[in-house]
């Protein structure tokens, strides 16, 4: 978060190329899950409780920190846990709590972090559309969306490393991946094509921010890592939360890694693209569900959603590590939210950066992981 339906299976075309990856062999998927835990339908009540416990009097999460973001996440988790409806109390008063930010511009434009808060709350407000009851809200809000993006409105050629790309909105609207990607995930879920002219134009900023030196990355650094790996930023010369290479160069890290993986999916990209491909090796090289590959315990929940949510939109259920071992990443992932869980139904990680000691929002991330997690019926 601060740093952060249904979609049809990647690659279908390209099975005999994942094939060859050695992405779709058959060998037996790795049993290092522990099969005795508590199961997802266990876990996911355990924290749907939590959530709806410590919502406050506003309807929200979090709501001293004057941050909607928090609150669209739980609202979005709640949902897509399936075991809360759109007419429950602790969704309508949500939800209302999120329309009270929405101004004259389209969007939750009155919000601290305008546009974060604005994808966030298009993702819940689409789980909970009956009926059309929310088709004007995510109509604007898309609309709002694509106005604040970095290009030619902002007088900004594709040359330029902010071109394509989406920042929190507000005070601090630099373009960075993480906002890119949950921006692209909420056009995408509410029902735009991977060729909008949008999803197109963040496709040039999601491939500036790969360590891939290649025709889709000018930046200077490019091919200084060159692991097919992503930074959290190409804007004014790059960043990387994750710091520099010895060697010189932004490290890789992998919750951003996953978060553009999944955004060149929503662009429309298959196993045959160098993008993909190079992200695919990063990702079988640094597989693990112990840390957050480049920056150990830190980010470790939103690595675990966008971890999830990459896989999900991939469509396989197994994965083969670069020793060639495969894993259920399914059951992997459940294993370890099962084990990290606490007795109250929360999830929060002690390390506490990216805002990630507030059970409120690892709560929602964990919940998030598990319902695209869930196994296929």
């Amino acid at each position: 978060m601060y740093q952060s339906t249904s979609r049809r299976g990647f690659l279908g075309r390209s099975i005999q190329t994942l094939g060859a990856l050695g992405l779709l062999a058959g060998r037996r998927p790795s049993e290092s899950f522990a099969a005795d835990g508590p199961s997802e339908v266990e876990m996911t009540e355990k924290a749907v409780a939590f959530l709806k416990h410590r919502q406050d009097s506003k309807g929200g999460w979090s709501t001293e920190r004057n941050e909607p973001g928090i609150t669209a996440l739980a609202a979005a988790a709640l949902l897509r846990s399936k075991r809360v409806t759109p007419a429950d109390p602790s969704i309508t008063k949500a939800l209302a709590y999120l329309e009270s930010f929405i101004g004259p511009k389209g969007g939750l434009s009155e919000a601290a972090h305008a546009n974060y808060t604005t994808a966030i709350a298009l993702v819940a407000f689409h789980e909970a559309n009956t009926n059309g009851r929310y088709d004007r809200i995510i109509k604007e809000g898309q609309d709002f969306l694509k106005s604040m993006q970095w290009d030619e409105s902002e007088g900004k050629s594709q040359s330029d490393a902010f071109y394509g790309g989406a920042g929190y909105g507000g005070k601090n609207s630099r373009p960075d991946l993480s906002n890119t990607a949950f921006f692209m995930d909420a056009l995408r879920d509410t029902g735009l094509p991977a060729d909008d002219p949008a999803l197109k134009k963040a496709l040039v900023f999601v491939s500036r921010s790969q360590n891939l030196k290649s025709e889709f990355n000018d930046q200077a650094w490019a091919g200084k890592v060159n692991d097919g790996g992503f930074i959290y930023t190409p804007a004014n010369g790059g960043q990387s939360m994750a710091g520099n290479e010895p060697g010189g160069g932004m490290r890789s890290y992998a919750s951003m890694t996953y978060a553009g993986f999944k955004s060149l999916i929503h662009a429309g990209l298959t196993a045959n693209d160098p993008r993909v491909r190079a992200a695919l090796e990063y990702m079988k090289k640094n597989y693990t569900l112990d840390e957050n590959p480049g920056m150990g315990q830190v980010g470790l929940y939103y690595y675990y959603q966008a971890f999830s949510k990459a896989l999900a939109a991939w469509g396989h259920p197994t994965l083969v590590d670069a020793k060639g071992q495969s894993h259920d990443w399914r059951a992997e992932l459940r294993a370890a939210l099962a084990k990290r869980q606490n007795a109250d139904g929360s999830w929060v990680n002690p390390a506490d950066r990216f805002m990630e000691g507030d059970p409120n929002l690892v709560t929602s991330y964990g919940l998030l992981a598990l319902s695209y997690a869930r196994e296929k019926k």
